[in-house]
């Protein structure tokens, strides 16, 4: 036995109050254990917590707790170790335990750029420190973990695939188990409480959302509420089934939110799920739809909620402060709420990252409910990585995921997309008759509009919706008829989240009261956004988003069909369309021809997916994400992570004081020694700014950093009153913003 103490962690207080690094080790070991249980990896993700840390059994580590300046390498030991002891799979806790601080590297060196040393490099690189043997008295490493059990697919590259997924989840149990116990740590020798991991169980959760389920506006038997009534029933006696993949058919306006809700809690209680992630397509949104689920969950949904998007994503921080990304990490969601609403951006972007701050909830998508909402919105360039991904989270990690939209794409292995879904179930109670009896409007294309006859078709109209493209003609078209009277309005993602609501509950009241309404949106108002309008009137786009539209007139069937129209219409004056959405409106001009008097008909939406997916063949995995993995020893961790972008542009979030309590919540910021809570309750007042805009912001100083000393660049606030409209949002009247404008939302 050694008589030498090693340490993990040093603080201010004498050394017997450090933290011993043998219990750290064992610690961690013994938390990632516990995550990577959920999908049969408790061994391995024991064996890569002893050894993480291991290059600080050195006497360099040591001094360096002590004051010492001398960086040392106390991460690549461990990946040596296991390496050694436990071969092929010992290569992928290699990539784990290497990067834990660092981030998952590249197994080789490329002809790429790589911001991190490729894990080759570093096995392959002389050991800057010996390390002593007095860890293998107080580590005890089992000479033959048992492996976790995979249902593996036959291709090759697809086996290579499932291991890098694989590698990923373990990494996230590393980092996660890594970070709770160093906080826990600190915590104690700070004298601050502890994290509080108690949250209601899926059985309370359920039991909450079955009383409010059982008020009297649910038990409808005529109409529009009758019909959401029996999709209800219907679907949560699906809750039985075994787990896997589902879909939900179900046409927009048909209570696809609450129905996925009692879905998800009834099949979570019934096979033992630990959660239900919602998976939202927009920002936008993610405030209306978590208010939903919050209503339905009644007291406990405050406390068992999160909602987590890109927001504050540190790798995409241009002004960050180096000393700033400690200040933040408790702002790092590691999901382990019972209930998360989230993006598509976060989910997926998570699910192909490659640092620690993304990675570290991944481990918690395991064994639980992800409802995969307007899952049509996920990217083409992307789409066979997306599908790739939700089969092995279903085929090797005990998750359900629900595949819920209006309009089902045809991902579907039998719907002759390559290397697609099998074994999907339906939720939904006969979708083609679900989609006859909630055909509430008729469609159809109208021809080319300059700006002038549409403004005067929408100016006989007393209430009408009309959604564009482009931000610049949307702001163009409400300014004109802003000048023609006070009924017009304006929706656009410059509005921050909370702006958007006001504005949405003022339109609704005014429409309820019979009042003119003429809103000109961009697309956001089609992502499950829920207001109706008598007439719509649409800019050419794909099938889709026509379809969503559609969804926001006589959304409860108070009108006749035939006096509901929406209004597709080419735009005439030269206002630019994205390219990628210019090839969506042309599969839109093809199925309209053969489907012209059924256009919201299952066939038609059959056949335009099918039309888009069969052009795009070659483009739906544009960086080659899928095929990048050729061998264990060369997973490009790094190279997935950058080539994997749902969206391009670097958007930078800046905070609008739009109310007194954001202001409030600023003022908290600034004084705050942890900033989680409240950098998630500022989400509904951002507005996302393009990087080289935000420098121009800042170098007018119409944008401040918050706390700066604390935070760097990481909080910026929105100083200029000026610059943010009431009733169109952030003002983007300088030249350098123009980029932005190129942005569908």
């Amino acid at each position: 036995m050694t008589t030498k103490k090693y340490y993990a962690h040093s603080c201010d207080f004498p050394e017997t109050e450090w933290q011993l690094l043998e219990d750290h080790l064992k610690a961690v070991g013994s938390i990632a254990a516990s995550k990577a249980a959920h999908f049969g990896a408790e061994e391995w993700a024991e064996v890569e917590g002893l050894l993480h840390d291991l290059g600080k059994y050195c006497p360099e580590f040591q001094q360096r707790l002590r004051g010492s300046n001398r960086r040392v390498d106390h991460a690549t030991w461990g990946a040596r170790v296991a390496c050694e002891r436990y071969k092929n799979l010992g290569i992928l806790l290699a990539y784990a335990i290497a990067g834990h601080h660092t981030g998952l590297a590249d197994g080789l060196r490329l002809d790429r750029p790589q911001s991190i040393t490729p894990l080759s490099d570093r096995l392959a690189a002389p050991p800057d420190t010996e390390l002593d043997e007095a860890w293998q008295s107080e580590i005890t490493l089992k000479p033959r973990p048992a492996p976790p059990t995979l249902n593996m697919v036959e291709e090759y590259t697809g086996k290579l695939f499932q291991m890098s997924v694989l590698g990923r989840m373990l990494y996230s149990c590393l980092v996660d188990a890594d970070f709770l116990d160093t906080e826990a740590f600190y915590n104690r020798i700070e004298n601050t409480p502890l994290r509080d991991s108690s949250f209601p169980t899926m059985t309370e959760l359920k039991q909450q959302l079955d009383f409010y389920m059982s008020q009297p506006r649910f038990n409808a038997t005529d109409g529009i509420n009758g019909i959401r009534q029996r999709i209800l029933n219907h679907v949560r006696r699906q809750a039985e089934l075994e787990p896997g993949l589902f879909s939900l058919n179900v046409p927009t306006g048909g209570g696809k939110t609450l129905a996925s809700l009692t879905f998800a809690l009834d099949h979570a209680v019934r096979h033992g799920k630990r959660r239900v992630i919602l998976v939202i397509p927009f920002t936008s949104i993610v405030e209306q739809n978590a208010r939903v689920w919050r209503e339905a969950l009644g007291p406990l949904g405050e406390v068992a909620l999160i909602e987590h998007h890109s927001a504050y994503d540190q790798e995409k921080q241009s002004f960050k402060d180096p000393d700033s990304k400690d200040k933040l990490r408790q702002a790092a969601e590691n999901w382990e709420a019972p209930i998360v609403v989230t993006t598509a951006v976060q989910f997926f972007e998570s699910l192909y990252a490659n640092r620690s701050s993304r990675c570290r909830k991944l481990h918690n998508i395991a064994n639980s409910v992800v409802i995969l909402d307007e899952a049509q919105t996920l990217p083409v360039k992307l789409l066979q990585p997306c599908v790739a991904m939700v089969a092995e989270l279903a085929r090797n990690y005990r998750t359900s995921l629900v595949l819920c939209t209006a309009t089902q794409p045809a991902l579907r292995k039998d719907d002759n997309f390559s290397n697609g879904l099998e074994n999907v179930r339906e939720l939904a109670p006969e979708p083609q008759r679900l989609h006859a009896e909630l055909e509430r409007v008729s469609v159809a294309h109208v021809g080319a509009l300059t700006d002038e006859e549409l403004l005067d078709a929408l100016l006989v109209q007393g209430q009408v919706l009309c959604i564009v493209n482009n931000r610049r003609h949307a702001r163009s078209l409400f300014e004109q008829l802003r000048q023609q009277g006070e009924a017009a309005f304006h929706l656009t993602t410059l509005m921050c989240a909370r702006h958007r609501s006001a504005m949405l509950e003022h339109i609704r009241g005014r429409l309820l009261e019979g009042l003119p309404v003429r809103l000109v949106s961009t697309s956001l108002i089609e992502a499950g956004v829920d207001i109706s309008f008598p007439t719509v009137y649409r800019a050419d786009a794909g099938l889709d988003s026509i379809a969503q539209a559609a969804g926001r007139c006589n959304r409860e069937g108070w009108f006749d069909k035939s006096d509901s129209r929406v209004n597709v219409f080419t735009v005439a004056d030269d206002w630019a369309m994205p390219a990628e959405l210019e090839q969506y409106a042309q599969a839109f001009h093809r199925v309209y021809r053969q489907y012209a008097d059924n256009l919201l008909s299952l066939d038609a939406i059959r056949a335009y997916f099918s039309e888009v997916y069969w052009v795009k063949e070659q483009q739906m995995d544009a960086p080659g994400i899928l095929g990048s993995v050729r061998q264990l020893e060369g997973i490009p961790y790094e190279q997935m992570a950058r080539g994997f972008r749902m969206i391009e542009s670097n958007m930078l979030p800046v905070i609008v004081p739009y109310d007194r309590e954001a202001r409030s919540l600023l003022e908290a910021l600034a004084f705050a020694d942890r900033v989680g809570g409240i950098a998630r309750k500022l989400q509904p007042y951002l507005v996302q700014v393009p990087e080289q805009g935000l420098k121009a912001l800042l170098a007018a100083g119409a944008v401040q950093p918050v706390a700066q000393e604390k935070y760097g660049y990481q909080f910026l606030e929105l100083v200029s009153d000026s610059l943010y409209d009431v009733e169109c949002g952030l003002s983007w009247d300088n030249v350098t913003f123009i980029s932005a404008e190129n942005s569908v939302l």
